[in-house]
């Protein structure tokens, strides 16, 4: 149904979730990111209180191993349910249900959780792996999408493919990179093209938004000097 990445950028600390499935509309229920907190990505079948009690209890210090293993010991369908989690430290975990529908499985390492369920094979995770180790010096955003891109290239779910995301969030609440494909026959082709619609014409808007430490924000600031910014 589902292959997805969740991961922390070292060189960074941005945080991100990217996934795959069969169906439309991935990221309304998969990707959960907390700037400074951590990542979750919530599959097979959905409960997303994992993300949601998930990330304040990550935000209070405890693990990503903790805060899973805590909601799931209360969860009444923790078989059929697939998770992974990162934290701001980099501290990933991930887990498959014992009846999350074949192949299912997950992939751990430094800063990294990748899991899927009902896919061709674990070749799926491997190539996602490989492909998000490979380039460490490229963003997060980047990676991400290369590790998609390879995951769908194994043929990735065996019903095919029909949306896909990519969210990364930096050091401000609101998401640096907020990619969807909710429905298209060829949804990791698509999520490339947006990739550069977005770098080109909403990425400068990102960066000129208001921060914490800069609370007026640069668009603003050349609008108040004479000039236009915005969309």
């Amino acid at each position: 149904m589902t292959f997805s990445l969740v991961a922390r950028c070292p060189r960074t600390g941005h945080l991100g979730v990217a996934a795959l499935t069969a169906t439309a509309g991935v990221g309304k229920l998969l990707s959960h990111v907390r700037s400074g907190v951590g990542a979750v990505a919530t599959q097979a079948t959905h409960n997303p209180y994992l993300a949601y009690d998930g990330l304040p209890m990550l935000a209070e210090g405890r693990t990503p191993r903790e805060v899973v293993d805590t909601l799931l010991a209360r969860d009444p369908g923790r078989e059929v349910r697939q998770a992974g989690m990162v934290d701001a430290a980099g501290q990933a975990y991930a887990v498959t249900g014992g009846r999350t529908l074949p192949w299912s499985g997950h992939r751990t390492g430094p800063g990294f959780a990748a899991q899927g369920n009902r896919l061709t094979g674990p070749q799926t995770l491997d190539a996602i792996v490989r492909a998000y180790l490979d380039e460490p010096g490229h963003d997060l955003v980047e990676r991400l999408l290369r590790a998609i891109e390879a995951g769908e290239h194994t043929g990735g779910d065996r019903d095919g493919a029909g949306s896909a995301t990519i969210t990364v969030v930096g050091d401000e609440p609101y998401p640096l990179w907020d990619l969807r494909v909710d429905d298209h026959p060829d949804p990791a082709a698509e999520l490339r093209r947006l990739y550069g619609v977005f770098q080109e014409q909403m990425l400068p808007i990102v960066r000129g938004l208001p921060t914490r430490d800069d609370p007026l924000g640069e668009s603003a600031r050349q609008v108040l000097a004479g000039g236009t910014a915005g969309v």
